[in-house]
């Protein structure tokens, strides 16, 4: 099938027509469109190096060091990123009633910002950092000037996007590097989000179960699926024999347990959410006689 093809495609607007209370899973594909890079290509294979595990994070202070020295050249693009028209489309959905949960693999904070309420952060919040020791929160903005203020050789550095707020430091010596302490007990310092290695908080995994038991359909938008803590909430649907569509340029890891797979850049593909005449969901005889 080709590219033109495929964008001409209306299974997946007969797909939302066809269904009230859909769970939409998103990935890094969702946020490419707002110039944040992703991780893998259309096989879905690493595009680069894998990122950084919590194992080595916490393990090893050059691998600290060069993490919160990448991030200090990164954070910028994802602080000042917007939602594109995905974000837009999927935060449409939820005010005209037919996304119930919306689950993001993604970071950045985008679904939130476009518009959308009904969201779980499955790996959590870039613009959060947590100490490690004590367990207080504190705001990304607050630790970037820290960083900053401690590094500023490095502040300014041209650098690369690389996904989630990293950038390409390449042959830089990152020993000197200072890493800014908690305030409150000089504990570590980590991003508040679920690195490589690290298990996803379960009350997030139960709430996002809870949500899909609600559903009745899952839309997949942007993700390929390769990582389990996404691709668990497939099984359970297809479990539950709660139909299963996606939309992901590239393969995914679940493909032959999707009803389709539109392969087009997500914005394109949901745009039409984002006009007004959308069609109502379909509704069954005996709800729409109710």
């Amino acid at each position: 099938m080709t590219y033109a093809a495929v964008m001409s495609d209306s299974r997946l607007e007969d797909f939302i027509a066809a269904h009230r209370r859909l769970f939409v899973l998103t990935g890094a594909g969702c946020s490419t469109g707002s110039g944040i890079p992703d991780y893998r290509d259309e096989q879905g294979a690493w595009k680069r190096t894998p990122p950084v595990t919590y194992q080595a994070f916490v393990g090893d202070g050059i691998t600290r060091r060069r993490y919160w020295a990448r991030s200090l050249v990164g954070w910028p693009r994802i602080a000042q990123a917007q939602p594109n028209a995905a974000h837009r489309a999927l935060a449409a959905l939820e005010a005209q009633g037919r996304c119930s949960q919306l689950l993001t693999q993604n970071v950045d904070g985008l679904h939130q910002a476009a518009g959308s309420r009904a969201v779980i952060d499955l790996h959590g919040r870039l613009d959060a950092v947590v100490c490690l020791g004590c367990g207080a929160s504190s705001s990304r903005a607050d630790v970037q000037r820290r960083l900053a203020e401690a590094n500023p050789a490095w502040a300014g550095l041209a650098a690369g996007a690389a996904p989630d707020g990293d950038a390409d430091l390449e042959d830089r010596d990152f020993a000197t590097f200072q890493v800014p302490a908690c305030d409150a007990c000089g504990g570590m310092l980590k991003p508040d989000v679920v690195f490589f290695g690290e298990n996803v908080p379960r009350a997030r995994v139960d709430a996002a179960m809870a949500g899909l038991a609600q559903a009745d359909a899952m839309l997949v938008v942007g993700s390929s699926l390769m990582v389990y803590s996404g691709l668990r909430f497939v099984h359970a649907a297809v479990r539950a024999q709660i139909p299963v569509a996606a939309v992901n340029l590239g393969r995914t890891r679940a493909d032959d347990l999707l009803r389709f797979r539109m392969a087009a850049p997500c914005g394109d593909a949901l745009r039409f959410l984002l006009a007004a005449d959308v069609p109502a969901p379909v509704m069954p005889p005996a709800a729409a006689a109710g």
